[in-house]
């Protein structure tokens, strides 16, 4: 198989690892907010219940998450899933997983905001979510943007992990080639591609972050 057959065969396997990719930040992201509110609730329940969510998400693998999401509702529910689900399991998986760490990450930039920001806003008239959302987020974001971009970073390598539930992402295209060609080959086109796919993403956050630093 030539280099150019090789790189093609690669391809769709790179744009399923792009999916699980811009799937898993566009829902975990979000997601780590809520659980990070939770974890910050004076709610004795809430609070505890967020704990014990991130501990297990940020103690365990991720590989074994995605075990436990993909053949738990059969084995502990007996529910019968269609050949689809497999797709859907990755996704959940890595959403769950990365918003426990992102749920820490906007923690600690929340709570190193001095109370003097939340209460100069109350002075002007903000309401509680008024101040959060258009004076302490921006802030926070600024803060916390150097933390999220090596967990994006992380995310891009851990795509791979999705080969442990038979999901062909690239990494798992790429093994299967260079098994039936016996050949070092694909692996190293798709080192390649991550090493490619992560540069495009630093510089994507490397430019975010300049563009956040009126911040300061």
């Amino acid at each position: 198989m030539s280099l150019i057959q090789i790189v093609l065969e690669l391809l769709g396997g790179l744009w399923v690892s792009i999916r699980i990719f811009a799937i898993t930040l566009l829902f975990s992201l979000p997601l780590g907010l809520v659980v990070a509110f939770g974890r910050m609730s004076r709610n004795g329940f809430i609070s505890t219940l967020t704990k014990v969510y991130i501990s297990i998400m940020r103690g365990t693998p991720l590989m074994l998450q995605l075990f436990v999401v993909y053949y738990g509702p059969y084995y502990l529910l007996n529910i019968k899933l269609s050949p689809t689900y497999r797709s859907s399991a990755v996704y959940i998986g890595f959403i769950i997983n990365y918003a426990a760490y992102f749920a820490e990450i906007y923690r600690s930039g929340i709570q190193s905001m001095p109370v003097g920001q939340y209460e100069a806003a109350d002075i002007l008239g903000y309401t509680r979510a008024q101040s959060f959302f258009r004076i302490i987020l921006p802030q926070v974001v600024k803060r916390i943007l150097p933390a999220v971009t090596n967990e994006v970073i992380t995310l891009v390598k851990d795509t791979s992990l999705a080969f442990s539930i038979s999901v062909m992402e690239m990494f798992t295209k790429a093994k299967a080639l260079s098994s039936s060609q016996t050949s070092m080959t694909p692996l190293i086109v798709a080192g390649v591609f991550y090493y490619i796919f992560n540069f495009i993403v630093a510089l994507m956050m490397e430019r975010l972050e300049k563009k956040m630093d009126y911040y300061q």
